[in-house]
């Protein structure tokens, strides 16, 4: 998979890199780093009644995310990341410390969106998009390879399913308790 993650990588760089995205993109990434977009996001939720099981809901995916993805999968893994392969390319963001597969940026992203999706369809009209953004970030950057992106949006997607399902059967089995 290298090469083939590689060689996307590459034609980010030589058909796409300008020096608009070059400022644009670590911004962008910046709205992912330790998940604050989306921790953000799930606050304000929470201060609303109508949407407050839906932040708790996105706090806890975002938890599973950080233990399954970066604490387990990542250190099982252990993959290398690409500027640490292809040493030419000069990164504009700082290195980040950890492996790199799954994206955790992706990861909390696609966890995130996920949940919002599911509890409102309105939601998706802007927390796709932000998603879909930070992903690419983390290639056009040239600190994930597109598995790695590819890896955490599966997983976050299923994060996001699993806990949205799981938190409103147990909200229902507390209603009927009732």
């Amino acid at each position: 998979m290298t090469d083939f993650d590689l060689n996307v990588l590459n034609w980010i760089q030589e058909n796409l890199k300008c020096s608009f995205l070059d400022f644009l993109m670590p911004k962008v990434t910046l709205l992912a780093t330790g998940g604050a977009i989306w921790i953000i996001t799930a606050i304000i939720l929470l201060l609303t009644k109508k949407h407050r099981k839906t932040g708790v809901i996105m706090l806890v995916g975002m938890l599973l995310g950080l233990i399954f993805g970066n604490l387990i999968i990542k250190n099982i893994v252990a993959r290398t990341r690409p500027y640490d392969i292809n040493t030419s390319i000069k990164l504009i963001i700082s290195k980040p410390s950890e492996y790199s597969f799954p994206s955790g940026h992706t990861l909390v992203s696609v966890i995130s969106a996920t949940v919002l999706t599911i509890a409102n369809k309105k939601f998706a009209l802007f927390a796709i998009p932000i998603a879909v953004l930070i992903a690419f970030s983390r290639l056009y950057l040239y600190v994930h390879y597109p598995t790695d992106i590819l890896g955490a949006t599966v997983l976050g997607i299923v994060i996001g399913i699993f806990t949205y399902c799981f938190a409103n059967k147990i909200y229902k089995t507390k209603k009927l308790r009732k």
